[in-house]
């Protein structure tokens, strides 16, 4: 387990918890985030409450990290702050909204949480460990867990528990967006692979190339293919002789692509070279392109649509609660 980046997306949760960042409609899908400046502590007060330098600079850490520590482009350190400060805002002012809808059971759902997020380590000295890397001890992870909490039961109790979605909004939405519930065409194979490097020298290739002859004159007399496979195939997929399972076009590398469709059912390639080795290949089965029953959607389509309503309903609270605070910020 990646212990610092399980950390930073535990903590990005516990501060921008997952109902304030759906809310957040303008917030990008990936935002770049490099290594803060020294700040003004506090950078923001909200109705009088702090937002600490030093929570700031964690959230900071948290997004960069769960995104694969990505930096900021040149003269976009200003935007990448700013951001961050805006979600921060945001989640103080729903934890402020939740402390008014009473949470029952609060150290009980804390503990909880505790107990699952220790399970994930091998040690309590690894969650230590994690801990550690972020700064934190295990009375501020549990402040930030009982903050997530007092936000999550709000929107709970006062959004998410009152919307409905209807059966003709999700018979609307999949009869609205076709191609998002289209299988496209798949075809099933099996493969043996003979693997060689691409920079091997030429014998070790043409040792490589006489064995998938010799293996293909196997299959062609009758040999059974699984059991080949299974023996001699370099790929993982000899556990399961050879079976790749569906897959549909742009999945596979061209040449394996383009003699796997070009085949019937039941047929078996010729020797396919490519940057791998060599394969001989067997089509098991073809699925023409075809959309998913409405009854096997119907409990996604309904989650989905509830999660979009949760999510309008979350920014217009936002929205209201920000018109009547008073926000002061510092970052500079």
């Amino acid at each position: 387990m990646n212990l610092q980046r399980f950390f930073s997306a535990l903590v990005t949760i516990a501060m921008l918890t997952p109902a304030v960042c759906l809310a957040v409609e303008l917030t990008p899908k990936k935002m770049p985030v490099a290594a803060s400046k020294a700040l003004s502590d506090p950078v923001a007060r909200v109705n009088g409450v702090p937002i600490a330098a030093a929570d700031f600079a964690k959230a900071y850490k948290a997004l960069s990290a769960a995104q694969g520590g990505a930096q900021v482009p040149p003269g976009k350190e200003q935007e990448a702050q700013q951001f961050v400060l805006n979600q921060l805002i945001s989640a103080e002012l729903m934890y402020q909204l939740g402390q008014k809808t009473p949470v029952a059971d609060m150290d009980k759902k804390v503990d909880e949480t505790i107990t699952r997020l220790k399970g994930r380590f091998k040690t309590e000295d690894e969650f230590r460990k994690g801990l550690d890397q972020q700064g934190l001890n295990e009375k501020e992870l549990r402040e930030l867990i009982r903050r997530n909490v007092v936000i999550e039961n709000h929107i709970e109790q006062t959004i998410a528990s009152k919307i409905k979605v209807t059966e003709q909004e999700i018979r609307e939405f999949y009869d609205k967006n076709p191609e998002t519930f289209t299988m496209p065409e798949q075809v099933r194979a099996s493969h043996i692979l003979i693997t060689v490097d691409s920079k091997a020298s030429a014998d070790d290739k043409q040792k490589a190339r006489a064995k998938a002859d010799e293996l293909l004159k196997q299959v062609k007399a009758g040999a059974d293919f699984a059991k080949l496979a299974k023996d001699n195939s370099g790929c993982p997929s000899n556990k399961q002789g050879g079976d790749l399972g569906y897959f549909s076009k742009g999945q596979m590398v061209k040449p394996f692509e383009d003699a796997a469709w070009a085949m019937k059912p039941g047929e078996v390639s010729g020797v396919v070279e490519t940057q791998f080795g060599y394969h001989i290949i067997k089509v098991t089965e073809k699925r023409a392109k075809d959309k998913m029953p409405f009854d096997a959607l119907k409990g996604r389509i309904e989650t989905s649509l509830k999660q979009r309503k949760i999510g309008e309903q979350v920014n217009a609270a936002l929205d209201t609660a920000k018109k009547a605070a008073k926000i002061e910020m510092y970052l500079k």
